[in-house]
């Protein structure tokens, strides 16, 4: 079955706006970062995440820890005082939480590389 982002990016959304919070509480509250809600949130970015994010967010959401997953693949969620199955492989899952931490640290060292040649471009020579 195919992943639907957008439903996952539309849960977030509604159950965000029934708790008044912001985008930034969401993310520090769950302990993801605001990149990957605001990509999450806005449907920018379709890539696997792993199942660490989802199940963070879900529980910070107050969700069973497989709902999101469950959205993502157009199954029904649990409810919350279902048990817990772990379906995924620790190592895999392991695996994508430091492949997201890259591509985090990796984008920061571009924005990083871009500011410094604007630097470097604007100073003159001499001084």
């Amino acid at each position: 079955m195919s992943e639907d982002w957008a439903a996952v990016a539309k849960a977030i959304n509604e159950r965000v706006h029934e708790l008044g919070w912001r985008q930034r509480e969401l993310a520090e509250r769950s302990r993801v970062s605001q990149a990957i809600v605001r990509e999450l949130q806005h449907h920018t970015v379709e890539r696997r995440r792993s199942a660490r994010t989802l199940e963070s967010l879900s529980i910070t959401l107050g969700w069973h820890p497989h709902h999101l997953d469950a959205v993502l693949h157009g199954r029904r969620p649990p409810e919350p005082n279902e048990p817990v199955t772990d379906h995924d492989e620790t190592l895999w899952s392991r695996l994508d939480s430091l492949e997201q931490r890259l591509d985090e640290i990796t984008e920061r060292l571009d924005d990083l590389k871009t500011g410094l040649s604007t630097v470097i471009k604007n100073v003159k020579p001499g001084r």
